[in-house]
């Protein structure tokens, strides 16, 4: 049995644990990540999407670049289109920048966002990879894969874990102090500490195919896009562009009464493209699943935690499944690091679950409520949309329209981005302040504490992010008010913290002083320096009413 050590341990290798293990380890923490699959052995067709808050997150590892240089052609359009067929009549679109555009494209619904790194349509074929290789190369970060986790037990000061070599080899013993379950819908984690789902087990079928159609593009009338939904009275689905140019990921949508066994894959395929049976069509891969909204009752057992899909498991509407995760370990990462430092109270980890647990179950229901929507309009769509003449015309656009409102809050989700706030937490200092309120789409940027802190542009197009210090960042907006009795606080209890000076008249920045956290939530704001700066201090740490 061989021996290995390590400070946290995380059980799976997806995005949610990559992420959450390269913010660990560039924060200096020593970091094991145990993967079942072999080295370069590509995920299933799954997350199709990077929202602007996780590519902020990966600007700030340094593999924002190497993301958004992958995946599709980089003038392919992401626009997301609503037609009768594949290659049927086009009934509206969400007009969406490619990649080569994204930075500067100014029209379009979700370009408008202040932020460094806008979204980014990406397969995750494709950024699994990338993330890998810069995982790989970071000091601190080691990746043993076909390597499963099998158990563990915790005891006061850490966590002892087995681990199968499943080529054989042999099984290792791990001692870390922490462990981090990234491991799934069907997580091992969630279930040796006895967390449990519940919510709604059953939103709707789908019947999924990974398929290579080498024609299709010419085929089609319009525009590529990215997302193309078919609307139809005889069959429903939404598929999206994996290489932009033969490969397509086909979700289609079950009838009531339907069942995988009954439904033939590949009429439903061609129906939903709108083409004849001689048409070329390779089924690559395939998949039947339920889409569902669990959440597990807890996210925490004392050293072990649970991100991403271990934690909660819902309809992938508004691509945040992949992405929820990984603001999950963005929320954790800089506590465990601060505990692991020692300049944060072990108490600060109550607050993970605290935080994430709300957060979660709102965006959850966020995308049950669109899922609903959306099969609604799939229950009603009239059987004249595909009549030429005036009759059928005006059915195309009134169905084009509700297609459109129905979607664009999900394709382009800035609530859910930039809108989410941080409620009731101990370790943020509010002010009495309500935070604006926020729909899916629409949100407003806010320095009210518990806010994402608000991204500004600074001279010569120098992004606010990029000088922001790692760790706490106390945005100071008036040189005259004096900060030193808080930075020496912060320095007493080894917090770490950088005063940033700003000048700006962007009107989100009212207030002289801002205090970010290293997640970049603002956890306290104020017209002149704190009254009690070791008080603040201690609350931001997690060890509020301490003084040691």
């Amino acid at each position: 049995m061989r021996q290995v050590a390590t400070k946290v341990l995380i059980a799976g290798g997806g995005p949610v644990g990559l992420t959450v293990a390269m913010d660990l380890a560039w924060r200096g923490i020593a970091v094991l990540v145990l993967e079942s699959r072999a080295p370069g052995e590509p995920p299933s067709v799954k997350c199709n999407h990077v929202s602007a808050r996780t590519m902020e997150i990966f600007r700030r590892l340094g593999v924002a670049r190497a993301v958004r240089d992958a995946g599709l052609p980089a003038d392919y359009p992401n626009d997301v289109a609503f037609r009768t067929t594949t290659t049927g009549t086009e009934l509206s679109r969400i007009p969406i920048p490619c990649r080569a555009d994204r930075y500067s494209a100014t029209g379009g619904p979700d370009t408008w966002w202040p932020t460094p790194e806008p979204p980014h349509r990406i397969n995750q074929i494709y950024l699994e990879p990338v993330l890998f290789a810069h995982a790989g190369s970071m000091p601190g970060l080691r990746i043993l894969n076909r390597v499963q986790l099998t158990g563990f037990k915790q005891h006061d000061d850490g966590v002892t874990a087995s681990a199968a070599d499943l080529d054989g080899g042999e099984d290792l013993t791990i001692s870390a102090d922490y462990l981090i379950g990234a491991d799934g819908a069907h997580s091992l984690v969630r279930r040796h500490i006895g967390a449990t789902l519940s919510g709604d087990a059953m939103l709707e079928q789908r019947q999924s195919s990974y398929i290579r159609a080498p024609d299709l593009l010419r085929a089609t009338p319009t525009k590529p896009a990215w997302a193309n939904t078919s609307l139809n009275p005889r069959r429903s689905a939404n598929m999206f562009a994996i290489d932009g140019r033969e490969t397509w990921l086909v979700h289609n949508y079950m009838r009531p009464g339907e069942t995988f066994d009954t439904v033939d894959r590949e009429w439903c395929i061609r129906t939903v493209l709108g083409v004849g049976p001689s048409f070329p069509i390779e089924i690559i891969a395939k998949e039947d699943w339920t889409a569902r909204r669990m959440i597990a009752d807890r996210f925490r057992d004392r050293r072990v935690f649970l991100c991403g899909d271990a934690a909660h498991i819902w309809v992938p509407n508004a691509g945040y499944g992949m992405n929820a995760g990984i603001a999950d370990a963005m929320n954790l990462s800089w506590m465990l690091a601060g505990v692991l430092k020692g300049w944060a109270s072990p108490a600060i980890l109550d607050c993970y679950e605290i935080e994430r647990m709300p957060i979660t179950d709102q965006v959850s229901r966020y995308a049950m409520a669109t899922s609903t929507a959306l099969a609604r309009q799939r229950g009603v769509v009239p059987d004249n949309i595909e009549h030429p003449g005036p009759d059928g015309d005006a059915a195309r656009a009134r169905l084009g329209q509700d297609a459109y409102d129905i979607n664009v809050g999900q394709f382009c989700c800035g609530g859910l981005n930039f809108g989410s706030f941080i409620e009731q937490s101990p370790i943020i200092a509010g002010d009495a302040s309500v935070a604006p309120g926020y729909t899916i789409y629409d949100f407003t940027a806010s320095t009210v504490p518990g806010c994402r802190t608000p991204h500004i542009w600074l001279a010569d197009r120098e992004s606010l992010y990029d000088v922001m210090g790692p760790d706490f960042t106390l945005l100071r907006f008036d040189r005259d008010i004096d900060v030193g009795d808080f930075a020496a606080a912060a320095a007493r209890k080894r917090v770490p913290l950088k005063v940033v000076d700003v000048s700006t008249n962007e009107p989100v920045y009212a207030e002289k002083l801002v205090l970010s956290r290293p997640d970049q939530h603002v956890a306290w704001r104020g017209n002149a320096a704190p009254a009690d700066p070791a008080g603040l201090i201690d609350q931001i740490r997690g060890a509020r009413g301490a003084r040691g």
